[in-house]
């Protein structure tokens, strides 16, 4: 069974299913790799815009398959190259939209957290229970929980395991939006053809000074949007749309 399924739902868009069911798509290597193979393609395809991550109705993605990792020692969990994943996703630079449903439990939860808008169904479940089997979490789940919903938050979740539902997590920051769990595709689709439609080279641009700029001192990172935003009108998008604004017409974009 092939672990991720690939499908461009509209002009602009891929979208990537996990599709290990059985397993409640547990990130096993082949999932691991597959997931990033594509993420790796897809950071340097142009005709892609925007990226959809999704499971199935009971399922995001319920952790890392422990099976495969249980007996494993430090040397050998070195050798897994399981970073390459988050890295691969961490450093693409189209805007990835998790749409999640079910379980996101451990590497579940992180892989959502590594999108840059999450659309969480209410009967979804977040949670970084893996000091239950006796590691931590592995995957950024330390330091993204905590940037996403603040230290005391972040701590209870991590140090008893406590799992919060999509409403939960909408009002402590760790949702985008949370709706009835049958919208949830179609809404982060919704979303993704939206993104999708806008100037590519902006829309790049903007989520890179976003996510760069939070790591750095505040003038840097004012520093680093105006210099981004000054650079955009040597684009034919900015003209187009600017032009497009005062003649009161849909802009045509060609990411140029």
């Amino acid at each position: 069974m092939t672990p991720v399924l690939y499908e461009r739902p509209a002009e602009g868009v891929a979208l990537l299913r996990l599709n290990r069911p059985q397993a409640r798509n547990a990130l096993n290597n082949a999932t691991r790799v597959a997931l990033a193979e594509y993420f790796r393609g897809f950071s340097e395809d142009s005709a892609t815009r925007c990226v959809v991550v999704t499971g199935d109705d009971k399922a995001f993605a319920a952790g890392a398959d422990l099976k495969e990792v249980a007996a494993l020692g430090a040397r050998e969990m070195m050798q897994t190259g399981i970073r390459r994943l988050w890295k691969a996703i961490a450093d693409c630079p189209k805007p990835v939209i998790a749409a999640v449903n079910g379980f996101a439990l451990g590497g579940g939860c992180e892989l959502a957290m590594h999108a840059d808008i999450i659309v969480a169904g209410e009967g979804s479940k977040f949670g970084q229970p893996e000091l239950g089997v006796g590691v931590i979490p592995g995957g950024g789940g330390t330091q993204r929980l905590v940037r996403a919903v603040g230290k005391f938050r972040a701590m209870k979740m991590l140090l008893t395991g406590e799992i919060v539902d999509g409403r939960q997590a909408l009002e402590m920051g760790l949702a985008s939006e949370v709706v009835p769990d049958a919208e949830v595709l179609g809404r982060a689709l919704s979303l993704a053809k939206r993104i999708a439609d806008l100037p590519p080279i902006a829309v790049e641009l903007c989520k890179e000074v976003v996510l760069t700029g939070q790591d750095c001192p505040l003038d840097a990172a004012l520093n680093l949007e105006r210099k981004a935003f000054d650079l955009l009108f040597d684009t034919s998008d900015q003209k187009e749309g600017m032009r497009a604004f005062a003649e009161k017409r849909r802009p045509h974009f060609t990411g140029r």
